[in-house]
């Protein structure tokens, strides 16, 4: 889950290569909501052992309400540290 700053606008997606993605957003390399939004704080994510499980996963937390995801992101990361910076 990627955050442009703590409570703020979220978005969720699935990749196979987390540090690649997150950099292509922080440069702004991806056109669309996350740019248009400067959604680039990674604050949550999951690993998964198949892209179909990690599919499944991001498609049920699109559908959850707005305070599960926060709290969420919250139980894991109360502080909404961005994440990207233990991975790199």
């Amino acid at each position: 889950m990627l955050a442009n700053k703590k409570y703020g606008t979220l978005y969720i997606g699935v990749t196979s290569d987390l540090t690649k993605r997150i950099h292509q957003h922080k440069e702004k390399q991806v056109k669309g909501f996350t740019s248009d939004y400067g959604v680039d704080r990674l604050v949550y994510f999951e690993v998964f052992d198949s892209i179909d499980e990690a599919i499944t996963r991001e498609k049920r937390l699109k559908k959850w309400q707005r305070d599960w995801k926060i709290d969420l992101i919250e139980r894991e990361n109360p502080l909404w540290d961005d994440l990207y910076k233990e991975l790199v």
